[in-house]
């Protein structure tokens, strides 16, 4: 039997070996539960504990997070479906999907559309209520020590 391991390293993110594969690869930006499971199924890995994963299985999980779409992995479950840039399906993790939020982010400013002009004022952008709500970090109404100023 190989040795146990605390910590185990797969898509630069540090796994805890006591927990169990299915929630902890959750714990890796970009993958969410479903996909997890998905991803375990095509690597032919069940009910593992992350820190008596062998190497070979952590290489395997690798390979299929790469390129999901040829280890028949459905493309409902990817973050990147029909790109704006290739048109094609794709899911990112990790740094790439963070730069890629933002690329999409900035081509919305650039574009002036409302959702980038709400990105760029620091609004809401989803068609939330903002009357009563998310006043933190911003001047909205008159403040304490101004107003004891006026009437002395």
């Amino acid at each position: 039997m190989s040795e146990f391991r605390y910590i185990v390293r797969i898509a630069d993110t540090d796994l805890r070996g006591s927990e169990s594969l299915e929630c902890e690869l959750t714990k890796i930006k970009g993958i969410s539960i479903n996909l997890s499971k998905a991803i375990l199924k095509a690597a032919d890995l069940t009910d593992l504990q992350v820190g008596s994963m062998k190497d070979a299985e952590a290489q395997k999980i690798e390979e299929v997070l790469a390129n999901p779409e040829a280890f028949g992995i459905p493309p409902w479950l990817f973050n990147r479906q029909k790109d704006l840039e290739t048109g094609e399906n794709r899911h990112l993790i990790g740094s790439d999907l963070t730069l890629q939020t933002e690329s999409d982010i900035d081509l919305m400013k650039e574009s002036r559309s409302w959702k980038g002009i709400r990105h760029g004022l620091g609004l809401k952008v989803r068609g939330q209520r903002t009357k009563t709500t998310a006043r933190s970090g911003r001047v909205v109404s008159v403040r304490r020590s101004s107003l004891r100023r006026t009437r002395q």
